[in-house]
């Protein structure tokens, strides 16, 4: 079975392409979301964050602390990598694991550090979705309720979206100009047809 790995900067569109591609009946694994359920249930990462940030980094119910971690990680750049360090490689194994359950021709991991995080190495397949940066910031302003510095901010603590652009097999923009579906169905049967495409 091929492992696609999915990504593209925040506010890009990834989730939506991930969407589609379940639609079209290929089993997709939310990283983001899995890493978040992780950081609460997992006992290897609640003990390197209250190590690291005190008990309060989790909430008296055992769940983390949005706010504190937040401002943590998106002001500091070695927290962030402190962060995506101690989480990888466990939803890196989980991953693993739920892709061996699958049947299917391929499946993808939809993560929004595939290349920070080293995982697109193990990819058969690399696809970025992309939109041009204002339309990123309007979008990330009006579904978090941030004021246009924070999302900048975000935006600069990712790796550049040329580069992603450039270690990519697909590119679906997703823009004014393009329909985003038709390009997702396209590359579905691309990769149906060819196997493995590198």
């Amino acid at each position: 079975m091929l492992l696609v790995g999915l990504t593209g900067g925040i506010g890009g569109g990834k989730s939506t392409a991930a969407k589609i591609f379940k639609l079209l009946g290929i089993p997709v694994y939310f990283a983001d979301v899995e890493a978040k359920r992780l950081i609460n249930t997992n006992e290897q990462i609640k003990s390197a964050f209250i190590d690291r940030y005190g008990s309060d980094i989790y909430l008296p119910e055992g769940t983390i602390n949005k706010a504190k971690l937040g401002n943590i990680i998106f002001s500091q750049k070695e927290e962030l990598q402190f962060v995506n360090a101690t989480v990888h490689p466990i939803v890196k194994k989980d991953f693993k694991e739920w892709a061996a359950q699958q049947d299917a021709p391929y499946v993808i991991e939809e993560a929004a550090i595939l290349f920070e995080s080293g995982s697109h190495k193990v990819m058969d397949v690399v696809i970025t979705v992309t939109a041009p940066e204002h339309e990123r910031i309007m979008r990330v302003m009006k579904r978090d309720n941030l004021t246009e510095e924070q999302v900048k901010s975000r935006i600069n603590n990712q790796f550049p979206e040329e580069d992603k652009i450039r270690l990519s097999d697909f590119v679906i923009h997703n823009d004014d100009d393009k329909l985003i579906i038709p390009q997702i169905i396209e590359i579905d049967k691309k990769i149906r047809d060819n196997g493995k495409i590198r």
